[in-house]
């Protein structure tokens, strides 16, 4: 099977191209990609499994309930930042495989916890195969797609991660379907009582048990088919295996890849070991093209999008539904996100990385910027409120501060949520990944992702974190935080980003600003 042409050039002018085996590409971009499933799968797992987890061990401390979620974005940022390494001294392959074993492991850990200590010990072990699949997923598909499908490709990782959280959302719905509705756990303590997922399901196991062990079953397939992925072409010629390169060149090109090898090496000339001084600089210690890719990483995380879900159900509520429909309003929401990824991957390669990326920022601006006033001029549940007795939306187990909307603002809250989600899906979302993925030259790549994407967990822990205190102060506030966020992303894309589309790899070192001098 044959597809379109790629003539290396880095004009992105994609009408006078080689042709390429594309069955191949696709099939070694989608195996690749399955450590996106499985990221967005032991990320979200958590959400359904949660509650039954603190009932389990009577976690009564808000602070380490909120601890023992978050700290698999610490495992994440650790795994990050050592994954660049291990990439470029054992290879893209035998990192995935690991990964692939990792997740294995944690999925079974967390089902079969000996104590809460021991759950986050798992936590973290997820959290270090979130950060290997992070980093070397979109850097073996980059390394092996062809200039003029790379952008698409690349984003499968993307589409794999939303996959990975709807797939959740749908199994854990199932499985709380399957257990009786009432609870059958004693109450032991007012403070964390049993809900619907420490029921018992099956083998003696509570349904929570299900919901992680159920992640074995993605993780072997990721392991196994991982086997039989090729080494990246860049790395076997880092390591002087050119013969070896050239092999896995011609299982994706039909014309002679003599010359694209000659490119490759002498890219890499030179090269030696990685080592954090190669992306030493002179601003504020890194290199330019470093510091944009952390930032963007950063900023990803800073527009809200993984607090903005916090709040997904409070919204349903306002406009009519009941609390029992929570886990399929999650999926709704979780099924816009997949929808408006399939739009980033047919317009990347078509429009761009950085026009998409400024659309999204403003959309999400506009979106956020919504919802923001929407929160901040609703009238607030408080203590007056619950003390007389409550009233809509403003119960004894509500929070303090929580907007208690009207049905029109309510509504308008709920299109402007799933609006921003599908700006999000379309284009910071996926588009990031694909820039982290292909932006760094080929001597630094695997250091500068290491720590751009380390940058990305630590932001998300940052704002995971904080959201519940700024929540407890204003909801409007926290969103104007994110909508804020996304104005920087904008004028940030519009100052400092440089188009990548249709540049091989071998080429990003000549971008106008792409500044590698020491």
């Amino acid at each position: 099977m044959q597809g379109p042409v790629d003539t290396g050039s880095s004009s992105g002018d994609s009408t006078d191209v080689a042709a390429v085996h594309t069955g191949k590409v696709v099939y070694i971009a989608v195996i690749a990609a399955l450590g996106g499933f499985l990221f967005g799968y032991d990320s979200s797992v958590i959400n359904g499994a949660n509650k039954a987890v603190f009932y389990e061990f009577q976690v009564t401390d808000k602070f380490m309930q909120g601890f023992a979620v978050a700290i698999a974005l610490l495992g994440s940022a650790i795994g990050a930042f050592i994954g660049g390494r291990l990439t470029d001294k054992y290879g893209r392959k035998k990192v995935m495989v690991t990964a692939a074993i990792l997740f294995l492991i944690a999925g079974v850990g967390q089902a079969f916890p000996i104590g809460l200590w021991d759950f986050m010990l798992w936590r973290i072990v997820g959290g270090f195969a979130i950060g290997l699949a992070a980093v070397v997923s979109p850097m073996y598909i980059s390394e092996i797609a062809p200039a003029h499908l790379r952008g698409r490709l690349t984003s499968l990782f993307q589409l794999a991660i939303v996959f990975g959280i709807f797939a959740t959302q749908l199994v854990n719905q199932v499985i709380i379907s399957l257990v009786p509705n009432e609870v059958q756990a004693p109450m032991l303590n007012p403070e964390v009582p049993p809900v619907e997922a420490n029921n018992e399901l099956a083998l003696g196991l509570a349904a929570w048990q299900w919901m992680f062990l159920c992640m074995v079953i993605p993780a072997v397939i990721y392991w196994v088919l991982s086997l039989t992925l090729p080494e990246s072409p860049r790395y076997l010629v880092a390591k002087g295996k050119s013969a070896e390169a050239k092999e896995v060149l011609e299982q994706i090109y039909v014309e002679d890849v003599t010359p694209r090898l000659h490119s490759i090496e002498e890219s890499l000339a030179g090269e030696h070991k990685m080592s954090m001084s190669d992306i030493k600089g002179p601003k504020l210690g890194l290199l330019p093209i470093v510091w944009v890719g952390i930032i963007l990483a950063v900023l990803q995380q800073f527009v809200g999008i993984n607090a903005v879900f916090y709040y997904s159900n409070l919204i349903w509520s306002a406009v009519g539904f009941d609390e029992s429909r929570a886990f399929l309003t999650s999926t709704i929401i979780s099924a816009v996100n997949v929808i408006f990824t399939f739009v980033a991957i047919a317009l990347i390669d078509r429009a761009g990385r950085r026009p998409l990326l400024l659309v999204g920022s403003l959309g999400m601006a506009v979106t956020l910027g919504i919802l923001t006033i929407v929160f901040q001029t609703a009238p607030k549940c408080t203590q007056a409120i619950l003390d007389a007795g409550g009233q809509a939306g403003c119960t004894g187990v509500s929070e303090l501060n929580t907007p208690l909307l009207s049905s029109g603002s309510g509504w308008v809250a709920v299109v402007m949520l799933n609006l921003y989600v599908a700006f999000f899906a379309a284009t910071w979302g996926p588009i990031v990944w694909v820039l982290l993925g292909e932006m760094f030259p080929n001597k630094i790549r695997a250091a500068a992702m290491s720590v751009a994407v380390m940058s990305n967990w630590i932001a998300n822990f940052i704002v995971s974190e904080t959201f519940p205190g700024l929540v407890g102060i204003s909801l409007g506030l926290a969103y104007g935080l994110f909508t804020l966020g996304a104005v920087v992303s904008f004028f940030y894309v519009l100052k400092y980003v440089k188009e990548t589309k249709g540049v091989q790899l071998e080429d990003m070192e000549s971008l106008e600003g792409v500044e590698m001098a020491k």
